[in-house]
């Protein structure tokens, strides 16, 4: 298995996250869940249930968070090529017989961001865009057939900050 690969943004949010859920979040709800038990029978108790549920959702984030951190190798886009896509960089695309663009972060989904959409280095269009360059048309097979873009613009992570 390949490690992850993240920008360092995302590593350290990931970071800021796991502080977040391992104190303040955890210690909040462990005070809601003892609140909770102090009501009395736990068998028809529907707080102390909803907050139990909500631990265990905790807990699976804090143990997704640390394998992702211990695993990751933290990238750098802006020391390859400027203009070419790699993991971290920002693609614009024009699909065929489209006249807009939509934007595209290549990385992991804990790159998300509310602005554009992120693709997985590994997906066709993750691989197909690899490498690319501004000007460059790229092929891809997705699930309804072969599908052809025109990468527009690539920007780095360090230019998008």
């Amino acid at each position: 298995m390949n490690a992850p690969q993240l920008t360092r943004v995302a590593y350290e949010r990931l970071q800021e996250e796991l502080a977040y859920l391992t104190g303040p979040a955890n210690e909040a709800i462990t005070a809601q869940i003892a609140a909770a038990r102090a009501l009395g029978d736990l068998s028809e108790n529907g707080d102390y249930h909803a907050a139990r549920e909500e631990k265990g959702k905790m807990q699976g984030r804090i143990q997704q968070i640390q394998a992702l951190l211990e695993n990751a190798v933290v990238i750098s886009p802006g020391d390859g090529p400027a203009d070419r896509a790699t993991v971290g960089s920002l693609v614009d695309l024009r699909f065929e017989g489209d006249e807009d663009t939509e934007r595209y972060l290549i990385g992991t989904i804990e790159e998300r961001h509310e602005d554009y959409d992120v693709v997985s280095p590994s997906s066709p269009l993750g691989v197909a865009m690899i490498g690319a360059r501004p000007g460059d048309v790229v092929r891809y097979e997705a699930p309804a057939g072969p599908v052809e873009v025109t990468v527009v613009d690539v920007v780095t992570a360090e230019d998008r900050h």
